[in-house]
């Protein structure tokens, strides 16, 4: 192998090895809110028409478990890396940024898509899903996990300690996928805070990621398509830069 694909490897076996936490943990989790909220709202909530609530869950908490779980990787590693000051011995290696890009985002995809793929085989045990469009759920699935796993990027570079970190986490990553159509529609929504949903990218990735199973979305799937792919492109070209410039790696 060569010096990224050891980098990859080496990031890849980071989470696995601790895959009772790192991907059993949030499989678990998605499946309690799977539970609580389908078997509390089933048959309360109808959002599309032969798609019961609980199937309708499913998408959204496989794609928000692996939106969180491809930032987490991305961020987790660096900020532990340079807080216990090892991050030194792979800047005398002769990897080159775009490198370091490939390896850390690639193990965040990885991690992101086994988490996702966790959820849904636990969750045919509880509903039928239907697969309308698989193109458009691996698209979103792998541009998602891209974006997340570049921006744990930006956050592991950019803090300095597991404090800032789980700030970033807290205040800008949850809130963003909890209010992104995880758990609704947004056309039941007041129509304030459908205009502030269209302004959350998670939002784009959950109704595009969601459209590739049932085949109707809140909107259009190519906008979707649009909005995600800018801003992955965006995220990555700023994770890039820091990573050029050695923000906070070389100081």
């Amino acid at each position: 192998m060569n010096g990224w694909q050891t980098l990859l490897y080496k990031e890849t076996l980071r989470f696995w090895k601790v895959a009772a936490q790192t991907i059993a943990g949030p499989v678990l989790t998605a499946m309690l809110y799977l539970l609580i909220f389908g078997h509390a709202l089933e048959s309360h909530v109808k959002v599309y028409e032969q798609v019961s609530y609980t199937a309708f869950l499913v998408p959204g908490l496989a794609m928000m478990s692996l939106l969180q779980n491809a930032f987490a990787n991305s961020s987790s590693s660096l900020i532990m890396s340079k807080v216990m000051g090892n991050l030194i011995f792979l800047l005398l290696t002769p990897l080159s940024y775009m490198h370091w890009f490939v390896a850390y985002v690639g193990a965040a995809v990885i991690r992101g898509l086994v988490v996702a793929l966790g959820v849904f085989v636990v969750a045919a045990f509880f509903a039928p899903m239907h697969y309308a469009w698989p193109l458009w759920i691996v698209v979103f699935a792998v541009l998602g996990a891209t974006l997340m796993g570049a921006m744990g990027l930006i956050a592991g570079l950019w803090a300095e300690k597991f404090d800032q970190l789980a700030a970033f986490q807290n205040f800008v990553v949850m809130p963003m996928t909890f209010l992104s159509g995880v758990f609704y529609s947004i056309h039941s929504l007041p129509p304030f805070w459908q205009g502030v949903s269209h302004l959350n990218p998670f939002f784009y990735m959950i109704d595009g990621f969601r459209y590739g199973f049932f085949g109707v979305s809140d909107v259009s799937p190519w906008l979707s398509l649009s909005v995600v792919g800018v801003a992955t492109l965006a995220v990555s070209l700023i994770a890039l830069h820091l990573l050029r410039s050695g923000y906070k790696i070389r100081s």
